[in-house]
């Protein structure tokens, strides 16, 4: 498991691209038979991608966690952003097809994955964070997530959020998590910008071709910088941060968000004139 401390954004004015990259970006999260797993200590939220395809690959508890067990004192949710796969949860099976996802919450001993066809192998995008109480399985395919479109052609953002855990859907302690999908000829998410001190965030973005970006904007509204992102790379943005991109054509990108609340429109707007 791979830790990285939390920043200040006084520092974060001084950072190199480099370091910038160290900080926040987070690469190579599908490898073959591989569990890729980044701690953050903002709101100690885990990032984690799992792509099984020869042998079946479990989540477990350790030092970094002082649990026994993964979900010991915390709850997680998945999507499938690969071919057909199987969540076993103290053995019962799930079968995740593409784009499904699940909700597990905390007490549950034993998660781990598999695949169903090793010519297309699933990949399971993970989001923990701690919980203090225990809310039952859901699987959430995403015909049954709630659908909120937004955005416009005219300003490029025309979009729909699949709003998977959320308060809507289902019971969570504090996690949320989601699907935004830009519609051709989109090109920008989450523009006009905003931040929510209340709770932080990680985006990972998808459905991009191997020559294309995102320009992921982020830092103070006043001392904003980019990080460039390429298919399958996330980014953590704490709650001091916006959280805009803008890519060199449409794509989608999953949010998990976790802190203080779980209200989606509790943000601090800012209006596109007043960033720097």
């Amino acid at each position: 498991m791979e830790i990285r401390n939390a920043s200040n954004p006084k520092d974060m004015k001084h950072y190199t691209t480099d370091r910038l990259r160290e900080e926040f970006h987070i690469s190579g999260l599908f490898t073959k038979d591989n569990i890729k797993m980044v701690y953050s200590h903002i709101d100690r939220i885990i990032t984690a991608g799992v792509m099984p395809v020869d042998v079946e690959l479990k989540l477990e508890g350790g030092k970094e966690l002082a649990s026994d067990y993964f979900l010991e004192r915390r709850e997680m949710g998945c999507i499938n952003i690969g071919g057909k796969g199987i969540v076993t949860i103290d053995g019962v099976d799930y079968e995740m097809n593409p784009r499904d996802g699940i909700y597990i919450g905390m007490g549950n001993k034993e998660v781990s994955f598999k695949c169903v066809d090793k010519a297309e192998p699933p990949k399971f995008y993970v989001s923990s964070c701690p919980a203090h109480a225990s809310y039952p399985i859901v699987k959430i395919d995403i015909t049954k997530a709630k659908k909120v479109p937004c955005g416009s052609v005219e300003e490029c953002n025309k979009r729909v959020i699949n709003q998977y855990i959320h308060p809507e859907v289902i019971k969570s302690c504090q996690l949320a998590m989601g699907l935004t999908q830009l519609e051709t000829g989109s090109n920008w998410n989450t523009m006009p910008s905003h931040t929510h001190d209340r709770r932080m965030e990680v985006y990972m973005y998808l459905d991009m071709d191997e020559n294309d970006a995102v320009f992921h904007m982020m830092g103070e509204p006043n001392e904003t910088r980019h990080i460039i992102m390429h298919n399958e790379e996330a980014v953590i943005s704490p709650s001091w941060s916006i959280h805009s991109g803008v890519g060199t054509k449409a794509y989608s990108f999953i949010w998990a968000m976790c802190g203080e609340n779980q209200e989606f429109t509790d943000m601090d707007f800012i209006e596109t004139k007043d960033l720097r």
